[in-house]
């Protein structure tokens, strides 16, 4: 990568590297010594604390997908490899224990490059006839970004306001987090003000792509019903699922998603949404008296649990 590459703007970094349609892997820690010495996160961090918080996974989910396949390499590459649209459910339970492993497993690193293997068939090309791969570090790092934002994001609106400190702290954190993949890093971020600056630039990036129009198919029609059910029966029923996801589950999205999703979102439900996310961060001094397993994901349990750390107890407070 040049001098030169490297002095454009972030998503202009995006649109040269890749075309490249390259994968270019590091490899890490090649046996148990290396490994227990390489860096992985713990029980001291942030992202510890709140990527395996029940509300960040409840709340994030729609953001995270889709802003992932608003980008068309991405979007074309699940549309390409994967049952999203004949599986959605088994897709989402096969690819979030990996993940959540990365993060909280005694082998992050084993993880980390078991969730990278997945992806090296991932290639082909889009409309314009560019060529694509996974492993491509531009778009395996744009991948990574939307769950360093979903921790950011959601921790701040949905759980407790975070600190510029904590931000910074979260998207450090991230890098680690980004090493256990063993994809090159050339196009990662150096700072969190360079992290925001090159996820505006990516958000000006979003195409309408097929994928990313199917995952939200049932915000703009309504949540499907089982066929068991009369249809007048579920239009009552599902009617506050419907108020649900098109309030709270929008709210969520950057106006760009909302834009190439054709999804409804005016000044009355912003203010609405707002009302919603400051109620939940209210009610976070009762949720950190709920059970463990309430809170947390199973993984995200067991980790602490390991660690001999309550994370009810850790983190309440911008630091």
């Amino acid at each position: 990568m040049t001098a030169q590459h490297h002095q454009l703007a972030a998503g202009a970094r995006f649109d040269s590297g890749v075309r490249e349609a390259v994968p270019l892997l590091v490899e890490g820690p090649v046996d148990d010594d290396a490994a227990a010495a390489a860096p992985r996160l713990g029980p001291d961090s942030l992202i510890w604390k709140f990527y395996g918080d029940n509300r960040t996974q409840f709340f994030g989910f729609q953001r995270t997908a889709g802003v992932e396949n608003c980008i068309e390499q991405l979007g074309q590459g699940v549309l390409d490899h994967s049952v999203v649209f004949s599986d959605t459910l088994g897709r989402a339970k096969r690819t979030g224990p990996p993940l959540m492993k990365t993060v909280y497993s005694d082998d992050p690193h084993e993880w980390g490059r078991k969730v990278r293997d997945f992806h090296k068939p991932i290639k082909g090309t889009i409309s314009d006839g560019s060529r694509y791969h996974a492993l491509n570090p531009e778009l395996f790092y744009w991948a990574h970004a939307t769950f360093v934002d979903q921790v950011v994001y959601m921790t701040d609106t949905f759980i407790r306001r975070l600190s510029d400190a904590e931000k910074e702290q979260i998207f450090e954190e991230g890098k680690i987090w980004y090493s256990l993949y063993g994809v090159s890093d050339r196009s990662q971020p150096q700072t969190y003000a360079d992290f925001v600056d090159y996820w505006d630039d990516m958000l000006e990036r979003f195409v309408p792509h097929k994928t990313v129009l199917y995952g939200t198919g049932y915000i703009r029609k309504g949540i499907p019903g089982p066929r068991r059910i009369p249809k007048p029966v579920w239009k009552i029923l599902s009617a506050p699922l419907n108020a649900y996801t098109r309030l709270v589950l929008v709210g969520t999205l950057p106006q760009q998603m909302r834009d190439v999703c054709q999804l409804e979102w005016n000044a009355k439900k912003e203010r609405r949404f707002q009302r919603f996310a400051a109620a939940m961060r209210a009610l976070n001094p009762l949720v950190n008296r709920l059970p463990l397993w309430l809170i947390y994901t199973p993984w995200a349990v067991t980790a602490w649990r390991g660690a001999g750390v309550d994370p009810r107890k850790v983190h309440n407070r911008p630091s």
